[in-house]
């Protein structure tokens, strides 16, 4: 398996939304309309950007008020790194647009 999946498999990471021009709560919520969202482990060498393709019956983002910018969100969704089709699982806090998450490589 490649070196930089198993890593971000094994345990927590850091990780924030990427997001542009603003980053904002507002701006999220746009993303996940949109059915992705690109999220930042940032603990690698200068950072990995991935952008995720949102499985909307896995994330919850019911505790989650993005006109108030509070609350968190459980994000879940595929996407193939470096040849390795994983899925991302993260949790994110509104107030800061950052959290923990990992990814699990996908069999097949």
């Amino acid at each position: 398996m490649n070196e930089l999946v198993q890593r971000l498999s094994q345990g927590e990471h850091s990780v924030e939304v990427s997001l542009r021009p603003l980053k904002t709560a507002t701006a999220l919520k746009e993303s996940i309309d949109r059915g992705y969202v690109h999220i930042k482990f940032t603990q690698t060498k200068g950072g990995t950007d991935l952008g995720v393709r949102l499985d909307t019956e896995a994330s919850n983002w019911s505790e989650a008020d993005f006109t108030q910018s509070t609350g968190k969100f459980h994000l879940v969704g595929n996407l193939t790194l470096n040849y390795v089709k994983v899925r991302c699982i993260a949790d994110i806090s509104l107030e800061t647009l950052e959290g923990k998450g990992h990814l699990e490589p996908i069999e097949g």
